[in-house]
């Protein structure tokens, strides 16, 4: 990118980001070579599910909380559960365990693919949109609508449906499937991985901005696999805590221009979660066909060039797809699930949204009704993330024209691949 002489004022303004999950907006100003003023600006009104999963059955809570996002829907429901079972001191092995990892990877393979084809390669690539791009690119949209749609079948064939799968609950499945019933999954796993080092292959190609500075990579990690589920909370620069403690390491506040709370790490500041998080703090646990793509591409792990995310994410979705087939492959039916009894109790789920540690805490009486409950969705932990990229980026491309200038900045926020609808919580927006 040629330098250019910063203008004495600029300000560039979206009113609607396009091609991120959510409504949202960007307001930044320039004055002579400092940022004045940056607004990332979420108007969404609120979900509020905190306050009405008071007084509900623990039974519910999966169903529930998968309906907070269309995308992850998933995640909710597995930070659900393992809250729950922390609760009620439930232990969920063997192949129900595999089996809830196995639905994990579907929803990382579809969102990721979503997020690395029809969102982000597009601003990479210079379009407008993925329809735009799909004349000159004609193979690669079909490459990811083909894995999209395997990570899709992989989820309704567990969940019951694509979109906010019904058959998880505390302590297994609802129902689990037959051998026979996953068993057409191995040779479609197989074609997918060639599709996925492809994907591989063809994002490390793209022309990636380098911002790298000075960050927190935040993330579950698991000695003896990829963190998806359960883990301890580790850091790049040594946090360490076990997932109960959440709470003591991490605070949420309001800004007045956003109905989505912005996460900090108490005493710390801002933080990084999502696929490049993982991939920095656990690449030796990806699969060994995942690491020697990764390291094919040239671009080193772990870095702190934000931009490298939608690397990292083609990397996860090699290894969910590796992983998936294993689980796939070794499959024997299991009981659908565990006895479980409710108790006074608090407990803390978290695990590994396509875009990042997703929090859920839940206190219940003794029947298992919630008494109170709270949701830390990824987006609203990298909020604060995102609007220090932009002021430091915002500084690099104002002396372009106003309109790349504009298309560069929202660049940088898709780029986190931002799901607004599961951030907002806070009911105040005061902003215009």
């Amino acid at each position: 990118m040629a330098a250019r002489q910063v203008p004495v004022s600029r300000e560039i303004k979206v009113g609607y980001l396009a091609r991120v999950e959510g409504e949202g907006g960007l307001q930044i100003r320039v004055t002579d070579g400092r940022v004045v003023e940056l607004r990332l600006n979420i108007f969404e009104p609120p979900r509020l599910f905190e306050a009405f999963l008071a007084g509900r059955s623990y039974e519910e809570l999966p169903d529930l909380t998968a309906r907070v996002c269309g995308i992850c829907p998933v995640a909710y429901q597995m930070s659900s559960v393992h809250a729950v079972e922390d609760a009620f001191d439930v232990r969920v092995e063997g192949q129900l365990r595999r089996l809830r990892r196995l639905l994990y990877c579907g929803e990382w393979i579809e969102s990721h693919i979503l997020s690395i084809y029809l969102l982000a390669a597009p601003d990479f690539l210079g379009y407008e949109s993925a329809f735009a791009m799909a004349k000159d690119y004609p193979e690669e949209l079909r490459r990811g609508l083909a894995l999209k749609r395997l990570g899709n079948d992989v989820v309704a064939l567990l969940g019951g449906r694509e979109i906010h799968p019904v058959s998880a609950r505390v302590g297994g499945f609802w129902r689990v499937p037959t051998k026979g019933e996953l068993a057409p999954l191995v040779e479609r796993l197989e074609k997918g991985k060639e599709e996925a080092l492809r994907t591989v292959e063809w994002v490390a190609k793209l022309p990636l901005p380098d911002l790298t500075l000075d960050r927190e990579f935040v993330a579950l990690s698991h000695p003896g696999e990829y963190a998806m589920n359960e883990g301890r909370v580790v850091s790049s620069k040594g946090l360490d805590i076990p997932v109960r403690e959440f709470e003591d390491y991490f605070v949420e506040e309001q800004v007045p221009y956003s109905t989505a709370l912005h996460a900090s790490l108490r005493g710390r500041g801002t933080y990084f979660v999502g696929p490049l998080a993982r991939v920095n703090l656990s690449f030796d646990r990806l699969t060994a066909d995942a690491q020697a793509a990764a390291r094919a591409t040239g671009i080193p792990f772990p870095n702190a060039n934000p931009f490298t995310s939608i690397v990292a994410r083609a990397v996860e979705v090699l290894h969910a797809v590796d992983e998936a087939r294993q689980i796939v492959e070794s499959y024997e039916r299991p009981a659908p699930f565990v006895a479980v009894r409710p108790r006074a109790a608090t407990g803390h789920g978290l695990t590994e949204a396509p875009r990042g540690m997703l929090y859920h805490r839940y206190e219940f009486d003794e029947r298992g009704m919630v008494e109170a409950a709270r949701l830390v969705p990824p987006t609203a932990q990298n909020q604060r993330q995102i609007e220090e990229d932009l002021r430091a980026y915002a500084l690099r491309v104002v002396g372009l024209s106003p309109e790349e200038a504009t298309r560069r900045c929202e660049t940088a926020v898709r780029n986190y691949d931002p799901c607004i609808s599961c951030s907002t919580h806070a009911l105040r927006h005061s902003s215009p």
